[in-house]
Formats: structure tokens, C-alpha cells, sequence
């Protein structure tokens, strides 16, 4: 009987020793993310968060999510460096939208052959948004599955907690008929519409170097998803918070589809189109794509990351709050009566 070769879990396409190198790598960039309520470092089973001393009464503010198929673009181009902080922003910005400041941040890096320079670029990038966002980096999870995954690939997501006082919640009640709509600038696409983007990149030959608006096209389409949370939280703490009556990030769904969710039943959203001029990253996009309108709207920010619902009376006021915050904005449209089953007119 011929004996079985001996085989260990680097024969089946796991390296422990890459692993532990990523590890010892990220963790002066992690932890340059770390707040004082950081308990511990990195290495446990769980990582602590005491939230003894900053709250009265906390409501904790949840989110999860992923960059969607900007992946295959960074994969593509080999630049890992900066995805980390869209896979920040798409999770920060989302509770940010309920007045909740982000706490903490936990990641999943998955891969089939762990690449260390990749992992720790992807990381560090992470980390990166988090010291932006001011949350801090706690714990993750980096998964070499052989099989799983082509060569050269990963997947990513994120989760991060957040938390604001009871009192301050942002959940859309106070929004009324006449509210206006403030739209603050996006960064370009941010990490949606990807796939669609990628169709058009690929159709029109992956012009990478075709000058946008100044910058070159690859750069317009990587650029990363800003992130809104300190002078959005800065806004909120000071005397015209209590004036903004919701936000909401434009993610997947576009202005459509977004803005629609902090306003009660009753209500739309009259959006005038005019005031979406395109950024030339999405002109190139919709004239290369010759993408409809209605198709823009509700696939893309359109130029427009993350909009404020208020009054029109303390409009004013808060938009001279966001020039002082630096925070380009303009006015996009208004809060109405409800037509029926149409919630939403852009024209």
C-alpha cells in the first residue's frame, strides 16, 4: 500500500505565514484610526468599544455594504490604494443619513491567493477612511479561499456602527410640503453604477488617459467616494442643526430613488432638472453610453453625493453654514404633495 504524500494547508493553497505578515503590516496604519474609547488592540476574538461615558441615551445606528463592481476596475488597473476609503464611505455616509456619528469599522477582505502588497494597499486604504471619518478601525477579517476566487481577484465589505442621542435622531418626520432641497457635490461616481460604467469604459476602447473636466478619465472614474461625515456632524452640532429636517445619501438608485426614503407617505419630491449639470465625468458617461436621462437620474449621483432637506426659511443659513465647511451645494428642488403613485419628478 503506497503511503499518502503528506500535505499541509499551504499544499492546499493557504499561506498562514502571508496572512500574520499582512497582520503585522496594517497594524500601525489601523491603528492610527483608534479613538479613545478603543479598548484593546488587534489580534482578539471581538473587539471592545466602551461607550460608557459619551451618550445619555444612545441610539445605535447600523450599516453594511460593499463597492460593487468598482472592484473589477481596480483590479483591472492594479490600484488598490485608495477602494478601501470608498468601502468607508458607502458604510459611514449611510448612518451619517440618521444624524449617527460612526463609531467603529470591521472589514472582509476575501481572496483566493492572498497577494500581501495587495492586501495591506487595500487595507491601508481602510484605515485611511476611517482616520477621515473619524471612526476607528477595530477588526476584520482577511479570507484566503483557494477556488473561490480567480487570480488576481477579491471581494470586499464592510460594516461599521454608529450611534447618536435619542433626542437627535434623524428619521424624516419632521420633513414638510415646501422643504427644500439642498445637493452637496459628489467626489465623480462614488461606488455606483459600476457595471454600466465598465460597459461604457470597455465599448468606447478604455480611453484611461481621454482628458474629463482636467484630470484623466481613469482618475475621474477611481476617484474616491468622499466622505461627508465631520462637516456633516460638525453641521448638525451647531445652532442650525436642529433646522435640517433629513438627509440622504445617493447611492444605488440615484436621485431618484434615494432622496424618496426620508420623506413620509403624502409627500414627493419636484427636482428640477436644470440644476444637474453633469460634471464632465458623467458627460463623457452619458454621451459615450448615450444613456437617457431618466436612466442618469436613477443610476448615478449625478454630481450630487449627499442632499439636506430643510425649511426655506433656514435654507439660507445652512447653505452659508456648508460654504464655511467648504462643501460646494446648490439648491435642487423642493418638497411637495404626492401625485398619485409618482413620488418623484425630475423635469
Amino acid at each position: 500500500m503506497t503511503t499518502p504524500t503528506p500535505l499541509t494547508y499551504r499544499d492546499a493553497g493557504v499561506d498562514i505565514d502571508a496572512g500574520n505578515e499582512v497582520v503585522e503590516r496594517i497594524k500601525p496604519l489601523v491603528k492610527r484610526s483608534f479613538r479613545p474609547e478603543v479598548m484593546g488592540g488587534l489580534g482578539g476574538f471581538g473587539a471592545l468599544f466602551d461607550l460608557s461615558n459619551k451618550y445619555r441615551e444612545p441610539v445605535l445606528v447600523s450599516g453594511t455594504d460593499g463597492v460593487g463592481t468598482k472592484l473589477k476596475l481596480a483590479q483591472q488597473l492594479n490600484r488598490h490604494d485608495t477602494i478601501g476609503i470608498d468601502l468607508v464611505g458607502m458604510c459611514v455616509n449611510d448612518v451619517l443619513v440618521q444624524g449617527a456619528e460612526p463609531l467603529f469599522f470591521l472589514d472582509y477582505f476575501a481572496t483566493g491567493k492572498l497577494d500581501v502588497d495587495t492586501t495591506v494597499a487595500v487595507v491601508g486604504g481602510i484605515a485611511r477612511g476611517c482616520e477621515l471619518a473619524g471612526c476607528a478601525l477595530i477588526g476584520g477579517e482577511t479570507a484566503e479561499m483557494p477556488d473561490m476566487y480567480p487570480p488576481g481577484e477579491y471581494d470586499l465589505a464592510g460594516f461599521t456602527v454608529g450611534a447618536v442621542e435619542k433626542s437627535q435622531l434623524l428619521d424624516g418626520s419632521k420633513v414638510g410640503k415646501g422643504d427644500v432641497l439642498i445637493g452637496i457635490a459628489s467626489s465623480g461616481p462614488h461606488s455606483n453604477g459600476y457595471s454600466l460604467i465598465r460597459r461604457i469604459y470597455d465599448r468606447a476602447g478604455r480611453p484611461a488617459d481621454l482628458d474629463v473636466g482636467g484630470v484623466k478619465l481613469v482618475d475621474a472614474l477611481m476617484a474616491p467616494t468622499t466622505l461627508y461625515v465631520k462637516p456633516i456632524l460638525e453641521l448638525l452640532r451647531g445652532e442650525h442643526g436642529p433646522r435640517i429636517h433629513a438627509m440622504a445619501h445617493i447611492t444605488g438608485g440615484g436621485l431618484t430613488e434615494n432622496i424618496i426614503r426620508v420623506v413620509p407617505d403624502g409627500l414627493g419630491l419636484d427636482i428640477t432638472a436644470s440644476t444637474l449639470t453633469l460634471p464632465p465625468v458623467f458627460d463623457w458617461l452619458q454621451r459615450e453610453g448615450a444613456v437617457p436621462d431618466a436612466e442618469m437620474w436613477r443610476t448615478f449621483n449625478c454630481g450630487i453625493g449627499f442632499v439636506l432637506i430643510t425649511s426655506t426659511d433656514s435654507a439660507a443659513a445652512i447653505e452659508a453654514e456648508l460654504d464655511r465647511l467648504a462643501l460646494a451645494h446648490r439648491r435642487i428642488g423642493e418638497v411637495v404633495a404626492a401625485r398619485g403613485d409618482e413620488r418623484v419628478r425630475i423635469g
